[in-house]
């Protein structure tokens, strides 16, 4: 038997079984202009649009470590 972890109950109870709602939400994710772009290439336009974020957030690293570094154990 398949439970959900947060509430015990069997995993399929709270499920949505209308079709229709599915389908609807099937043609909203193909009709994403990103979707039909291989995935590397979206990968390659993310790291694109975020190239300033990351390199904010690689010297703020850089800087002062990493966040809750004392309290890792690995």
């Amino acid at each position: 038997m398949n439970e959900s972890r947060a509430t015990g109950k069997p995993a399929s109870a709270g499920a949505n079984t209308d079709p229709t709602i599915s389908k609807r939400g099937k043609a909203r994710q193909k009709t994403s202009d990103d979707e039909a772009l291989p995935r590397a290439e979206r990968e390659g336009l993310w790291r694109i649009e975020n190239a300033e974020a990351i390199a904010e957030q690689n010297e703020y690293v850089a800087k002062h470590g990493l966040p809750f570094a004392k309290y890792r154990q690995f």
